[in-house]
């Protein structure tokens, strides 16, 4: 199901940083917008509004509407700017679109039946994705919310590259235009690691049980015996 996603904005008059945290205190999110050779307007978005948006995988890739005090546009979100540690958002910079040029957007891989794919389910494999996005060129009307990457054949030791998806004629991978077919998923064998701060117990080595011990005390007694009768001089015999 198609779905569209629309941003509330008012102008902004107010510019700096004093300004703009003002806006923050006040659950508002200072955002920019500019292209279309337009010059670039200052907005201000609600921010529990916006923070709703976000959580939605596809606004990140959509044509996005955009509606300044009743004046529609459409925009692409082209960056977000967070907070380090809070579930806050900074600032907001949109891109104005245009019907006739062309947009560059990173689009998220959706991979699927990497659990029935040969590699897996006969050889015991596993599969790295070895990307989350790729980055396409085309008309916004031709702009893919998210790319398929089909797994379900993927034997071992074999790797999906970016000329492998499958794509409208429309919709171009950056990266294969500059002739890098780089590797998206492969299915490979784990190896596995032997811990070598945990030695083996050697079988050479004889294990030293109660009686020996005894006996080994006993002999050490002897000799010890011995060793002090040889240091002792001879008694002299007393005559009758």
């Amino acid at each position: 199901m198609k779905q569209d996603f629309t941003i509330n904005a008012t102008l902004r008059g107010d510019m700096g940083k004093g300004a703009s945290r003002r806006l923050r205190h006040a659950d508002k999110v200072p955002g920019i917008v500019y292209g279309a050779s337009k010059q670039p307007t200052s907005i201000t978005v609600e921010h529990n509004a916006l923070l709703q948006l976000l959580t939605n995988e596809s606004f990140y890739t959509k044509i996005l509407n955009l509606d300044i005090d009743g004046n529609k546009e459409q925009v692409v979100l082209r960056d977000l700017q967070r907070h380090p540690f809070k579930p806050r958002v900074l600032h907001l910079d949109l891109q104005r679109i245009s019907a006739t040029e062309k947009i560059v957007m990173r689009i998220p891989l959706h991979f699927m039946g990497g659990d029935v794919a040969p590699g897996v389910k006969v050889a015991g494999g596993l599969i790295s994705h070895l990307m989350s996005d790729v980055e396409v060129r085309c008309l916004p009307k031709y702009l893919p919310e998210f790319i398929d990457v089909d797994l379900s054949k993927l034997e071992i030791n074999q790797t999906i590259h970016l000329s492998d998806l499958k794509l409208q004629a429309e919709v171009e991978i950056v990266a294969l235009a500059h002739g890098e077919d780089k590797p998206v998923a492969t299915a490979y064998i784990p190896r596995v690691v032997v811990d070598e701060a945990v030695a083996p117990v050697s079988a050479e080595v004889p294990v030293i049980g109660k009686e020996e011990k005894d006996g080994e005390g006993e002999g050490e007694g002897e000799a010890k015996g011995e060793a002090e009768g040889k240091g002792k001089a001879p008694a002299e015999k007393k005559g009758k």
